[in-house]
């Protein structure tokens, strides 16, 4: 019998099905194949959980109001600042992209129609002057409030009425004479849906009180402590209330100054945009450093990112790019909803303005272009900026918020009933004093 040799197996031999080899034996390539998988598989979840999260929090901070602030707050407290910050510059800078595809063939949009808005200008009635027979000689009436139209800011891209100031009128007294003037503007030439809605206040008629809220500003100082936070407007203010906006930044998100009823909350600072009040009832808007030569005389003050713009000339780093300054820690070019304050040549006349889709640059051009000449951002984000106008429902009369226009996160008990854990700004009108009796 002959024996045949046993040939070994080519290089290239591959097992039959049934001949699964040795758990030894399978090439090292096969054991690292599932672990790859894996971690694609992570990386996939991790970047759709991501994005999930991004939605998330913009639906939370355009849907509901109150969960926006509470959805930040508490992410900043589990994963950080900087994370959040992340989060809320890249769900903005998705939205705007989305904005701009979906929205790029839109007309700029009015709130309010012009010629209604006219015919319903009060027409206040003017009482005969008292004789001198009949006591002391009031004093002479103020003069009409009134601003000259700017216009558009962009000719070619506006809506109907951009730029024409119109009355806004005070249901309650709808005869009083004007106090508080209105206008839309549309400031960015690439952004149809950018607005910019900007009320006029006629400081001789109406006066500004601040408002700490119930958290904000924060303050480790103990007479700030031992202060009682009232954080909503005092009922003793309602009877001549006519409006109100926000307040500025947290004071993690800068530091910025505010002392109230003789309390320093927060040191000022050297830089900061200050608005300020002095004894004699004037307001003041600029640099600390232009302003604190009077502080003896400031009733109050509070202060925001470096003033946007100081009599007429714009501030250099609004022309940089990825600059901070304007949007506590978003970046200064991110398109969002803003608010700031200005003044003008007549110190009678302050400018209050809200945005939306803007960046720190259009915001500043846009009131410039209202005609304030020094200006002041004083917050951002989607549910802190906001102008609400007081006035009665229902049988009782009860004074409700109702917004400026249409889309501002608000509610009907805005800074009236419900406390406010941010400062905020409000308008009342000024009662003219009554003439002291004649000496018989």
């Amino acid at each position: 019998m002959t024996i045949l040799p046993v040939l070994d197996a080519p290089s290239n031999y591959t097992a039959a099905s049934h001949e699964r080899p040795a758990k030894g034996a399978r090439p090292a390539q096969s054991r690292r194949m599932p672990r790859k998988r894996k971690l694609r598989r992570w990386l996939g979840w991790g970047l759709v959980g991501s994005a999930a999260l991004v939605i998330a929090l913009w639906l939370a901070v355009h849907k509901i109001p109150w969960m926006g602030p509470l959805v930040a707050n508490s992410l900043r407290a589990v994963i950080g600042a900087e994370a959040v910050t992340w989060l809320e510059d890249t769900a903005y800078g998705l939205e705007d992209r989305f904005n701009r595809v979906w929205k790029k063939n839109e007309q700029p949009k009015a709130y309010w129609d012009v010629k209604t808005a006219k015919k319903a200008s009060p027409q206040p009635s003017r009482a005969p002057q008292p004789t001198a027979a009949a006591g002391p000689a009031a004093p002479p009436p103020l003069p009409e409030f009134s601003l000259k139209d700017v216009g558009p800011v962009h000719k070619a891209w506006k809506a109907p009425g951009d730029g024409e100031w119109l009355p806004i009128v005070d249901s309650r007294q709808p005869n009083d004479e004007v106090r508080l003037l209105k206008t839309l503007l549309h400031p960015d030439k690439n952004r149809s849906w950018a607005d910019l809605f900007v009320v006029a206040v006629d400081l001789r008629r109406v006066a500004v009180h601040p408002m700490a809220g119930y958290q904000e500003p924060k303050s480790d100082k103990p007479e700030a402590a031992a202060y009682k936070r009232k954080a909503k407007i005092p009922e003793s203010d309602h009877a001549n209330l006519l409006a109100a906006f926000n307040g500025g930044f947290m004071t993690e998100h800068g530091h910025y100054g505010m002392r109230l009823d003789g309390i320093t909350f927060v040191d000022p600072k050297d830089k900061a945009c200050t608005l300020a009040q002095y004894e004699d009832e004037s307001l003041g808007i600029g640099p600390w450093t232009a302003l604190k030569a009077r502080e003896s005389e400031m009733l109050w003050y509070r202060q925001a990112p470096n003033c946007m713009y100081v009599d007429g000339e714009i501030h250099p780093l609004l022309q940089a790019a990825n600059v901070r300054h304007w949007g506590a820690t978003l970046d200064g070019d991110t398109v969002i909803r803003r608010s700031a304050v200005g003044m003008g040549p007549d110190p009678n006349t302050l400018y209050v303005g809200i945005s939306n889709h803007t960046n720190a640059k259009v915001m500043a051009e846009g009131m410039r272009h209202a005609g304030a000449t020094t200006i002041a951002q004083l917050d951002v984000n989607w549910s802190y900026p906001k102008f609400v106008l007081y006035e009665p429902k229902g049988k009782d009369g009860q004074l409700i918020a109702v917004a400026l226009a249409e889309g501002f996160e608000f509610s009907e008990d805005e800074y009236i009933r419900n406390r406010a854990m941010r400062d905020f700004f409000y308008l009342t009108r000024k009662v003219a004093p009554k003439a002291a009796p004649e000496k018989p």
